[in-house]
């Protein structure tokens, strides 16, 4: 499975991953949604921030999922995983503000990160406000 997640263009997470700064990818919902029970080791993830071609590739080396969350819960996965993720250990009012209330969290380590040819994609059928889109071969939505 390929996979395109699409990132928040402000927080600059993208060259954060080519530096090597941030070594996973977590994502956190209300909800179940993709990529959640979609993704495993060995898939390959391109990443772009919003707005922007993809310019970035991932190998997932792991990945865990953590439902039921509480305050408590986001807190400790904040604490163990925010420098991996956002490449620094402070954790903004902004992060806290995004986690708060989600239910549920996927911590997807990332492995050879690569800069890439730059290429867009077609999101129709996937949602406007997709942030995840996962499908069989990234070429397929390449324009």
């Amino acid at each position: 499975m390929q996979h395109i997640a699409i990132m928040k263009k402000s927080w600059g997470l993208t060259n954060k991953i080519l530096a090597g700064e941030k070594t996973i990818e977590t994502r956190w919902y209300k909800n179940r949604y993709k990529p959640w029970s979609c993704i495993k080791k060995g898939d390959t993830i391109y990443f772009k921030d919003s707005g922007e071609p993809v310019t970035v590739k991932a190998i997932v080396d792991k990945v865990e999922q953590y439902e039921n969350l509480t305050k408590d819960k986001i807190n400790k996965l904040l604490e163990k995983y925010s420098s991996k993720d956002l490449g620094t250990d402070d954790i903004t009012k902004e992060i806290k503000d995004y986690v708060k209330g989600k239910r549920y969290a996927i911590i997807i380590f990332l492995k050879k990160p690569t800069k890439i040819e730059p290429f867009s994609i077609n999101k129709s059928g996937f949602g406007a406000m997709a942030s995840w889109i996962c499908v069989e071969d990234v070429n397929k939505i390449k324009i």
